[in-house]
């Protein structure tokens, strides 16, 4: 049983989808810090000097001034506005993805088959022109497509 899990482990797929699991896991973590460090801020601030991160709603029937003095307290709280960073980290990350199988999609498609430029010639099998009406090698007439 060890061998064949082995095997399976080895196999080129699921070393594939492992890396591809540890390289999304470390871009969703730029993301975050995109979003959280360099998106939200300047975006708060035009809005009026607003943390986003920090937008809650107490359900304690207390007053806290921030996220983490409720959290600190336990209180039950409803955070928006990490709902609204995880949003938007969701949203860049989704069209990225989108970015990029578009691009792998493109790549993938198949180029049409170039028009023939030779035929072969029905009496002597030589190669001519399509354009052809008679054969160069053998003269014959060739029937017009």
């Amino acid at each position: 049983m060890f061998k064949e899990f082995k095997e399976f482990a080895m196999k080129g797929n699921v070393i594939d989808m492992a890396v591809g699991i540890i390289i999304g896991a470390a871009f969703g973590k730029i993301v975050t810090s995109f979003v959280n460090d360099i998106l939200m801020p300047p975006i708060g601030r035009a809005i009026g000097k607003m943390d986003f991160s920090n937008l809650f709603i107490n359900l304690s029937g207390r007053d806290y001034e921030t996220l983490a003095e409720a959290k600190k307290a336990g209180a039950a709280t409803i955070n928006y506005g990490l709902f609204l960073n995880a949003t938007i980290d969701f949203v860049i990350v989704a069209f990225a993805l989108f970015l990029l199988i578009r691009q792998i999609n493109r790549l993938k498609r198949e180029q049409p088959a170039a028009a023939p430029t030779a035929k072969e010639c029905s009496y002597c099998y030589s190669s001519i022109p399509v354009k052809a009406v008679r054969c160069p090698h053998c003269t014959s007439e060739l029937p017009r497509i």
